[in-house]
């Protein structure tokens, strides 16, 4: 990915660490104690700063299982990708870029939180809200690769099915990245059944 901007401020970087500590403290916390027993309090002590910053962050402890600090990335690859590539071969392409740079840790990591996030009634609500907001995400981000306005229906189609496709995929036990690409692949195909 071409680095032609630059990169975030020391203020942003110090915000994304915070985020990011919270989401692996709390994520550890649940995994010793789980999701009920773990506490916001107990969370912002884990990392190091106060309830209040904590919701400065989330507004609940649900939140914390979604997976947002994805899609950025993710969009800034799509609309960067080889024009040559359809739309769903676009989003395939920035989806294997964005994991691609995941260590083991990272992805393990990112496989916990989906689990918990798919398995948690808690979840259900924030985990809706993100998939709302990701398909206007996508719609908007297909209007500017396809030159087209962004309140065209089809696009917003287009960006449901690329979003349910991620879904099931994400859904999947365990996560992997190849049944994602296999899933994008398979709906840029048509979603060929016979």
């Amino acid at each position: 990915m071409p680095d032609s901007e630059p990169g975030p401020g020391l203020r942003e970087r110090k915000k994304i660490r915070t985020r990011e500590t919270l989401r692996r403290e709390a994520l550890r916390l649940i995994a010793e104690q789980g999701f009920a027993a773990t506490t916001i309090e107990q969370i912002a002590a884990a990392s190091e700063v106060s309830p209040s910053t904590f919701f400065r962050y989330f507004p609940n402890k649900s939140a914390l299982l979604v997976p947002d600090q994805l899609m950025d990335p993710i969009i800034d690859v799509f609309l960067q990708a080889p024009a040559e590539l359809s739309p769903i071969a676009a989003y395939r392409y920035a989806v294997e870029q964005v994991f691609g740079q995941f260590s083991d840790p990272e992805w393990a990591e990112e496989a916990g939180r989906q689990a918990l996030m798919y398995t948690l009634p808690e979840a259900a609500g924030p985990l809706y809200r993100q998939y709302i907001f990701t398909i206007g995400r996508i719609t908007e981000a297909l209007a500017v690769r396809l030159s087209r306005p962004a309140d065209d229906p089809e696009l917003r189609i287009a960006a449901g099915a690329m979003t349910g496709v991620m879904m099931q995929a994400l859904h999947g036990t365990p996560m992997q990245p190849e049944m994602i690409y296999r899933a994008l692949d398979f709906l840029d195909a048509g979603l060929p059944l016979i």
